[in-house]
This record gives C-alpha cells, structure tokens and sequence, in this order.
C-alpha cells in the first residue's frame, strides 16, 4: 500500500506510547460522584446559582453568541460593564476581556514585544507566554525560574526595549514569582513586565484582587497583566490589564483581539456574577489558600514529596510518569480525580500529581483526599 501524508504520525504515536506520555479525553457527566481535586474551579463558584443565573440571564438578553470580533458586532455593553468592574477589582486603569486566557497572553507579549525588542522569558512560563514569545517580532531569551539575577543579566545585553514575561504563580508547582524584585530589576533596566495571573486572581491579593495586587503593582504604568476567567471566576475567557494607552494599543494591534469572535454573552455574564459574588464574600480567597496549606501540610507528614504552596495548587512528586499515571489511575478508582502532570507538559521533566485547593471543600473531603492519595502512593 502507498504510503499516506501523515504516516509519521504512527511513529510519533509509537514513541508516546513507549515513554508513557500518551494523553486522552474522558468525558465526565453532568453530576459525577467524585470528589474532584483536578479542577481550577478554586473559589467552587462553576456551579454557584448566582453565577449560573448570571450566564443564563446574559444567554436571555444577548442570545448564545456574541455574533462577531470585537471591533465590529462583538463588543455588548455586558462586555464593557465587565471590563471596568474586573479593572477597578483588580487596582488596573483598564481591562480587555478576549476569548481565552491562552489568547490574552498571545495579544499581550506579541503586541508589547515589536521588532528589536528583548523578550525576557521564566523557563517555567506556561505555554501561552511561551507560543507569545515564539510569535512574537522580538528576540527571546530564556533565563532561569523565578531568578531576578539572571533577568538582570540578560537585560544588561539588550540595545533596545525589553519585556520581562513571567506567570505571577507558576501552574505546575503552585510557587509565586518574587514580583517586588523582578518588578525592582526592569524598573531599574527601563523594561516592561507583563505578568500572567491566571493563578493569583481570586486566590492572592486582598480579597482574591491578585498577585499584581498583593505586590502593590497594581496600576503602575510599566506593569501589565493577564488573567483568566476560567479558574476563580468559574466561567471562560480571558482578559488583560494594564494602562489605558496599553490597552487602546492591543485593541488596534493584537490579531488574537482584532480576528477572533468576542467572548459569548454566557460566558462575560457568568465572570461577572462571580466577580461580584467575590467582591461580596472575599474570605474564599482565603478558604483557597487555607485549604492548599492543609493539604500541602498533612501529605508532607505522611512523607510525601509536595510542594509547598504559595496559592491555591499543590504539586505532589512522582517517581516517573508511569507511576504518576497509576497513581492517578488508582487515586479515580478509589473515588478521587485529580491532575497528572507528565512531560511535555513539565518544564523540569519531573512528572507529579497536581492538585487544586478548592474554597468549598469541607475539612472531611479535605482529610478524604489526602486518605486516598497517600493509600494509593507508589511504593
């Protein structure tokens, strides 16, 4: 038989196969019976009924889409009421709200990072920041994780403008950038910082206002930020924040903003709700963060390697992606889902079990979870 075009996809498949990296889909119902560790649902507000009700109401008023790109039928006044709440919320002079985080991080570095300029990027950056980079006109360099000094060095090389581009908290292990000393490093060297919260809003910050928030960068003209709607705030979508001329720069320059259909209706009305239902009840920030230190506290004295967490993520080592499949495999079988992190996906190749501390687990389900996953450890 001849040969067909995409042959090499079975060697590749071959190859994932052998290393036990092989991904696939599972579906889950409606209403599952597992107690789920696996979700960025951090605050429990997917399924609260004022968030629900927000997108139902917003699917009644606004139909099911938003009919088109911002710049032409896309932008609803739902989705400028948003913006200047989520702004205001989070101490920025504007936000822009696109239809994913994975795109708010793509229009933010390649909009902000022109030809000639340097790109200064953490090794543990999340691929969004990363395929940004990649995209964008400017020359990166990669420097170690969470290391001020070495963004230092690099942005003594440089001859024209720089962007410093770091997650304000890392999603594979939960840990915090140091933001005051980066922030310290590019205010001295004249470079931009843009900083991905994704992890931090909601969870960091007063009141779950973010890591930009609780650094006391919040507003300054020279630090941007990016942020998802699909983790605290339990909807979907994206958002960017930053000064208002930043802003106005990415609705003229970002293609991810300029070709991509605006966020649904659904989706910006049910952030709201659950921005404002945070604005209301900010102890589940701190729920978060308690839950995560729990969590962090009894797997380390059951003498598990873990992480220790600097927002709501605990990350849990495995002996190699085989095992740390298993676990998770005998962690779903005994009535627990949570994440299985394995390279690619790792930037240090070291595989782990990720779990996410959520504000609406109860002190049982907390002390359940930990029972499975220290049963089901490898040996």
């Amino acid at each position: 038989m001849a040969a067909t075009p995409f042959d090499w996809i079975d060697a590749q498949a071959a190859r994932r196969r052998a290393a036990g990296l092989v991904r696939t889909l599972r579906s889950r119902p409606a209403d599952s019976p597992l107690l789920d560790l696996a979700s960025n649902d951090y605050l429990g507000l997917t399924r609260h009924p004022e968030v629900v009700a927000g997108a139902a109401d917003a699917v009644h008023r606004w139909g099911a889409g938003s009919t088109g790109s911002r710049l032409v039928t896309g932008t609803t006044a739902l989705h400028t009421e948003f913006e200047g709440e989520l702004a205001a919320f989070c101490g920025f002079e504007a936000a822009l709200v696109l239809s994913s985080g994975y795109a708010a991080n793509l229009a933010a570095v390649t909009t902000l990072a022109p030809h000639g300029s340097l790109i200064v990027s953490d090794a543990g950056n999340h691929a969004s920041l990363i395929d940004g980079c990649r995209l964008a006109r400017g020359t990166t360099q990669v420097v170690a994780h969470a290391d001020p000094d070495a963004v230092h060095k690099a942005l003594a090389t440089r001859t024209g403008g720089a962007l410093v581009v770091s997650d304000a908290v890392f999603s594979v292990d939960g840990d915090a950038a140091p933001l005051t000393e980066l922030a310290a490093v590019c205010r001295r060297a004249g470079a931009g910082l843009l900083l991905d919260d994704a992890h931090g809003l909601g969870v960091l910050g007063t009141g779950g206002r973010g890591a930009p928030h609780a650094a006391g960068l919040a507003g300054a003209d020279d630090v941007v930020t990016t942020v998802t709607l699909s983790k605290s705030l339990g909807s979907q979508g994206g958002a960017v924040l930053g000064p208002a001329r930043v802003i106005d720069h990415l609705v003229n320059a970002a293609r991810t903003f300029i070709f991509d259909t605006g966020l649904a209706p659904s989706a910006t009305g049910a952030a709201l709700a659950a921005l404002r239902l945070l604005r209301r009840e900010p102890h589940r920030a701190d729920r978060a963060r308690e839950v995560a230190a729990g969590l962090h506290a009894r797997l380390t004295a059951a003498g598990l390697e873990a992480v220790r967490p600097d927002a709501a993520v605990v990350s849990v080592r495995a002996p190699s992606p085989e095992s740390a499949v298993r676990w998770a495999a005998d962690c779903r079988g005994a009535g627990l889902v949570v994440g299985c992190f394995r390279p690619p996906s790792v930037p240090d190749g070291v595989s782990r079990l990720r779990l996410t501390a959520r504000a609406d687990l109860t002190d049982r389900q907390i002390g359940e979870a930990v029972r499975v996953i220290v049963d089901t450890a490898p040996r």
